[in-house]
């Protein structure tokens, strides 16, 4: 597990722009059941997180339309909410940073990490508008 120390600001770019910090599976769950859409983002440490991931979704949402509900959880220290996170993202395996969107409660898009790796934020941005423009 990583020490909070690490972890923190890698939060805050998410939290201070409106997302909510799951960091329970009980959090977990609450979010999921919200009508609309949510987007859930695996938060990681890792150069893809930092460089495209965390810029790419805080871009995503400058567009007309974008989810209704802003939410992550951290790989590799909010152990049991991405556990939680990942029953919900089946078929997908474990990825970390990914990408998540539910309608309704339903998963409708998730973007893995190999979809993440290699593209820069602008790319994540444009491809999760195009998203949000067909389910949001």
């Amino acid at each position: 597990m990583y020490p909070e120390s690490i972890v923190k600001p890698m939060k805050e770019e998410l939290t201070t722009v409106g997302f909510e910090d799951c960091s329970t599976p009980e959090a977990v769950n609450n979010a999921l059941k919200n009508e609309g859409t949510v987007l859930m983002v695996v938060n990681s440490v890792c150069g893809c997180a930092a460089g495209a991931a965390r810029p790419g979704v805080k871009m995503s949402l400058s567009g007309d339309k974008k989810p209704s509900k802003l939410t992550t959880v951290f790989a590799g220290f909010d152990i049991d909410a991405v556990g939680e996170a990942r029953k919900h993202f089946a078929p997908y395996p474990p990825s970390s940073p990914a990408i998540a969107l539910f309608k309704n409660g339903e998963l409708v898009h998730f973007v893995e990490r190999h979809n993440i790796e290699g593209r820069n934020a602008q790319m994540i941005a444009e491809h999760l508008k195009m998203v949000y423009d067909e389910f949001c």
